[in-house]
């Protein structure tokens, strides 16, 4: 396990550490762009009328009134940064209510999927229109966005906005454990190297040191039973590495 709670010292490195557990196992349960953190709450506590239907289907217009009103703004006028941050924003709440999302599974449906694409999409054009003053709670919501519809290098490049935008330990925890889970091992090293000389506790430095590390095995451990799922426990026989896959 990452975290080993009977130490006084991870208990402690737990505050640096969990909002990147958060932010990696997200699936609808938190809130997009809510809070100054970006990991509490759920947008639907604040769309949906209690979880009842109604509540739900007025959400449902309401944002998808906003998706259509922001992407008229940027096919008017596409150089206007403010226009494709709102449809971006707009898109990711709409994918969290109604049929766009499984309360049952807590998974999103296909067509959530898709509303956080075309989100995707309409961050693309804001980031390439370099705004001056980046959207700090549309880089979270798009950080996370990314994770759901398992796209882990654009998280990644969110995340970073995010880091600038607040250069601290936990965003630069976020972006080390981020990189990791998308194979830029570089970037998680320096990353990590960041977070730990933001904190400031010596105990939290070591404590956070050796989550980070052991993340970053795990990390890589996955990604090798990805490629090699032969090779791991309960897997037939050795791996054998080829150019190209069988048939």
């Amino acid at each position: 396990m990452l975290f080993d709670l009977r130490s006084g010292g991870r208990r402690r490195t737990i505050k640096f550490v969990y909002g990147g557990l958060a932010l990696l196992m997200f699936v609808g349960f938190v809130g997009f762009g809510i809070g100054s953190s970006g990991l509490s709450g759920s947008i639907g506590d604040l769309l949906r009328d209690g979880g009842n239907s109604t509540g739900d289907t007025d959400a449902v217009q309401r944002l998808t009134t906003q998706v259509q009103t922001a992407d008229a703004k940027t096919k008017a006028n596409a150089s206007d940064a403010a226009a494709w941050a709102a449809l971006a924003q707009a898109r990711v709440r709409l994918a969290q209510v109604g049929d766009n999302f499984d309360n049952a599974a807590n998974d999103y449906t296909a067509e959530g999927r898709r509303q956080l694409t075309a989100a995707g999409t309409a961050w693309d054009k804001y980031v390439a229109l370099d705004p001056p003053q980046p959207d700090e709670r549309l880089a979270r919501s798009m950080t996370q966005a990314f994770i759901a519809i398992e796209q882990p290098d654009k998280a990644v490049t969110a995340q970073e906005m995010i880091t600038e935008i607040e250069p601290a330990a936990n965003t630069f925890t976020n972006l080390s454990l981020l990189a990791y889970q998308a194979g830029q091992t570089r970037k998680g090293d320096l990353a990590a190297t960041k977070a730990i000389e933001l904190t400031e506790d010596k105990d939290d430095k070591k404590e956070l040191k050796e989550s980070l590390d052991q993340a970053k095995s795990q990390a890589a451990l996955q990604q090798i039973q990805d490629i090699a799922p032969s090779a791991t426990p309960g897997g037939s026989g050795s791996a054998t590495p080829t150019a190209t896959p069988a048939g």
